[in-house]
């Protein structure tokens, strides 16, 4: 069963499938282990790991062999977040191709230019391509897909530019039409009431995609409660949970002057072991080492 299959089996099973945010092979595999449905391959938390910001510095090469790598570890369906898709419909036909190539369950493309900027950055640039061009990208992802289970979710980040709820309608209703098997509707909002309202007034047939980064008010039971929603991304918290951890560790040790004061804290070498699968690497050293 490919990954596209399994994420659409998921959403149909459990109505809301929950997708955790990862940016390395470490990370992915830690939110298998907590029990999430599928793995965010979100391009904020790759460009953080890198140290530039999210503004298409990252190339596409880099975010596909990450995603590729969480793909072979995590053992779960990988959403990945194409951002603008890379440049136009033909750059989307290539992107596509790859990413389905390297076993993703979906990808995620929103509807700003590119290069584009990160959403919930205040007074950020958030300039949009028209609803023709934006169609003509989605029909590139359906054309250029093999296994028709890929899911295609077309994201639109009008609420995000301050259009508001009439042409966020619009884009996703045009989306639709164009073949999107899913709509991401984004907000920078604090409170979910505008997203709320967005969903109350869809009348599209497809699921909505929701990432509740700036309103986390927005829990599961409050989304299944909504009833049209098929996909909740928690967004970014894998790298501002490590970025957290990493500076209390830090300064931990440079106030203490040592290590002693932080390993009762921080993981043991030998859980990074069993992460790693050392396990299996003695059990194969006995078996064939010779």
């Amino acid at each position: 069963m490919g990954a596209g299959t399994r994420l659409r089996k998921a959403m149909a099973e459990k109505g809301v499938v929950e997708a955790m945010a990862a940016h390395s092979p470490l990370s992915a595999m830690l939110a298998a282990e907590a029990g999430f449905d599928a793995i965010w391959a979100s391009g904020f938390e790759l460009s953080a790991m890198y140290g530039v910001p999210d503004v298409s510095v990252v190339s596409m090469t880099q975010h596909l062999d990450m995603t590729r790598a969480m793909v072979d570890r995590a053992g779960l369906p990988v959403v990945a977040d194409i951002d603008t898709g890379f440049g136009n419909a033909i750059n989307v036909l290539y992107a596509v191709e790859q990413y389905e190539r390297a076993g993703v369950g979906a990808i995620v493309m929103e509807d700003k230019s590119f290069p584009k900027v990160t959403s919930l950055i205040a007074g950020g640039r958030q300039d949009m391509v028209r609803i023709e061009e934006f169609q003509g990208k989605i029909e590139a992802a359906r054309s250029a897909r093999r296994d028709p289970d890929l899911v295609v979710v077309a994201r639109t980040e009008a609420l995000i530019a301050g259009l508001g709820q009439d042409e966020a309608l619009k884009r996703a209703r045009a989306y639709e039409a164009a073949g999107a098997d899913l709509i991401l509707v984004h907000s920078k909002q604090k409170t979910p009431d505008e997203i709320e309202a967005f969903i109350k007034a869809w009348d599209g047939k497809v699921p909505i995609a929701l990432v509740p980064t700036a309103y986390p008010q927005m829990t599961v039971a409050r989304v299944r409660e909504l009833k049209k929603v098929g996909l909740l991304i928690w967004g970014n918290h894998a790298i501002r949970a490590a970025v957290g951890a990493m500076r209390r560790t830090f300064a931990q040790i440079r106030a203490d002057g040592g290590i002693h004061g932080v390993e009762a804290s921080i993981a043991t070498v030998d859980e990074v072991f069993d992460l790693q699968g050392m396990g299996t690497v003695k059990d194969n050293e006995k078996r064939f080492l010779r």
